[in-house]
């Protein structure tokens, strides 16, 4: 199978726990919740968070059990509170 690179973006309090440039390599078709467990493993700090970040790539939010099938870029989204 071949390697992916996957580009992470950060929006929220995850933005402050990893840093900005950040990129992880995987085989085809991973699935998003074995990139957060990769991202967990290497910053154990956020693991709490990523537990509650919704995941997106584009537009759209996609569940961690989606399939990656090219280079991308992986969105997490920290939940916002306020009113």
């Amino acid at each position: 199978m071949a390697e992916i690179q996957i580009k992470i973006e950060t929006y929220g309090a995850i933005e402050r726990l990893l840093p900005k440039d950040l990129n992880f390599s995987c085989v085809e078709n991973s699935m998003v919740s074995e990139i957060l467990q990769q991202i967990s493993d290497q910053y154990p700090d956020c693991a709490s968070l990523l537990e509650k970040c919704a995941c997106a790539i584009g537009e759209e939010i996609i569940p961690r059990r989606h399939r990656l099938t090219n280079h991308c870029t992986l969105v997490l989204l920290s939940p916002v509170a306020g009113g």
